[in-house]
């Protein structure tokens, strides 16, 4: 019986793409560099903001990364401003949150986005305080797949691995849930196609939000 979903948050709960791929290419326009097209910002985006600038940076020709701290620090103040644009919820995602509430299980947050960005794109569609924890990615703990900020979030909600789902849409995800101990789901809505998260064998897969649900219901036999 599970007792808690942990959720990644762009391409899992949030369409971010617009907000991200703005921000990414306001800040690399800086600099005289072309636009990256938005649907290409699903293979760049699920490694936190460092890797996203320096994919962005390689995909314009700059392979030695010169500008690298520079654009970092400008892509962090501009999306200071834009984290939040254009940015909704998934079809079933309001739905999903509202059931797992209803059925009594804790619900959190774990995502590479800055982590004061994360509070701001959950709180922005939400509200504050409808997760029970929301974490982003902190100076001095590594990003995700590494599983230390998983069990920060674990001992926030008081649970161990086996209570918990972890949900996510990349293979970053799918490495996170499995170097954490979780049993993962990956989901085929988000930025990555389903043939990649079934490389990592995730527990389950789903193609809709409330899918998870029947895993839950299942689970509770």
């Amino acid at each position: 019986m599970y007792k808690a979903c942990i959720f990644d948050l762009d391409g899992t709960l949030l369409d971010t793409l617009e907000a991200i791929s703005y921000t990414t290419n306001l800040t690399i326009a800086s600099r005289g560099m072309e636009p990256i097209e938005k649907e290409h910002f699903k293979v760049l985006v699920g490694d936190g903001a460092g890797k996203l600038i320096e994919r962005a940076l390689k995909e314009r020709g700059d392979e030695e990364l010169k500008y690298y701290d520079e654009m970092l620090a400008l892509y962090q103040k501009n999306f200071a401003v834009y984290s939040t644009y254009e940015v909704h919820p998934y079809e079933g995602i309001p739905e999903l949150l509202a059931a797992l509430k209803e059925m009594g299980l804790k619900i959190a947050v774990f995502s590479n986005k800055p982590h004061l960005r994360a509070i701001e794109n959950v709180e922005s569609v939400f509200g504050e305080g409808y997760f029970d924890h929301i974490q982003g990615e902190k100076t001095g703990i590594l990003p995700k797949p590494d599983p230390t900020g998983a069990y920060e979030v674990l001992e926030s909600l008081g649970l161990t691995k086996e209570d918990c789902l972890y949900i996510g849409d990349t293979n970053t995800d799918m490495m996170t849930g499995r170097n954490a101990g979780f049993d993962t789901v990956g989901v085929t809505w988000g930025f990555r196609e389903e043939e990649e998260l079934r490389s990592f064998n995730p527990a389950y897969i789903v193609h809709h939000p409330l899918e998870v649900v029947d895993i839950l219901k299942a689970a509770d036999k």
